[in-house]
C-alpha cells in the first residue's frame, strides 16, 4: 500500500541528490577555472589543436542549455530611433547584402551625422570620446554560434532570398539596444530552410 509512496520518495532524493552533485561540481569547477583561466586560454590558443573540450563544466553546461549571458554595450545605440528615422539595416550594416558578415558600422561612420544631429546628448558625447582618442566602439556580440556547432553562416544569400532581418534578429523598430530575441537552434534554421525549399543538406550550414 505504501510501495508508490516510498518509490516517488526515493525518486525525488534520487533527483535533489543529482542536482545538489552537479551545483557542487560547478561551482567548484568555476572556482578552479578562474585561478587556472589565464594559464589555460594561453594553452588552448597556442597549441593550434582543435577541441571540442569546454574551459570548464560551468561552461560545458551553459553552452548544452543555451545559457548565454547578456551583453552589456558600451553605448546605448537605439535601433528604434534610426529607423524611425527612416534608416535601413543596410546603411549601417555594409556588405550584408553582399557576403557572410553584417559588419559594425565604425565610430567615425557614426560621427559623420553626430557631428551635428543630438551632440549635446551623453551618449553621442560617448561616441565622440571614442572617437577623439582614436578608438573604435567594442560592441558586444548578440547573435552568434558556439565554436562547436562548426557553422558557416552566410548573411548575403538570406538577403537574396528575401528573408526579413526581423525573421532572425526579431522586429528592431521595437529595440532600442539590440537584444537576442531568436533562438538560432538547428530546429528553427531546418523548419525556415523546409518553408522556403531551400537545402537542408548538412554541408549548406556546416564545415
Amino acid at each position: 500500500m505504501f510501495r508508490p509512496v516510498l518509490r516517488v520518495n526515493r525518486y525525488f532524493r534520487a533527483v535533489i541528490g543529482i542536482c545538489l552533485i552537479l551545483v557542487t561540481a560547478i561551482i567548484l569547477d568555476r572556482a578552479l577555472s578562474a585561478q587556472s583561466s589565464e594559464t589555460s586560454s594561453q594553452a588552448s590558443v597556442g597549441s593550434g589543436i582543435f577541441t571540442t573540450a569546454h574551459t570548464s563544466v560551468y561552461a560545458a553546461v551553459r553552452e548544452f542549455f543555451g545559457i548565454r549571458s547578456t551583453p552589456v554595450q558600451p553605448i546605448a545605440y537605439t535601433h528604434k530611433v534610426h529607423l524611425a528615422n527612416g534608416m535601413q539595416c543596410t546603411d549601417c550594416h555594409v556588405g550584408v547584402d553582399q557576403g557572410p558578415d553584417a559588419r559594425i558600422p565604425s565610430v567615425n561612420f557614426c560621427m559623420t551625422c553626430h557631428q551635428v544631429i543630438a551632440k549635446d546628448k551623453p551618449e553621442i558625447k560617448k561616441l565622440a570620446a571614442y572617437r577623439d582618442r582614436g578608438e573604435d566602439i567594442p560592441w558586444q556580440r548578440v547573435y552568434g554560434f558556439e565554436p562547436s556547432a562548426h557553422v558557416k553562416f552566410n548573411h548575403a544569400p538570406h538577403i537574396r532570398a528575401g528573408v526579413d532581418c526581423k525573421v532572425c534578429h526579431g522586429d528592431m523598430t521595437t529595440q532600442t539596444v539590440a537584444e537576442r530575441k531568436v533562438d538560432h537552434t538547428m530546429g528553427f534554421c531546418i523548419n525556415c530552410h523546409k518553408q522556403k525549399a531551400a537545402s537542408i543538406d548538412c554541408v549548406t550550414c556546416h564545415y
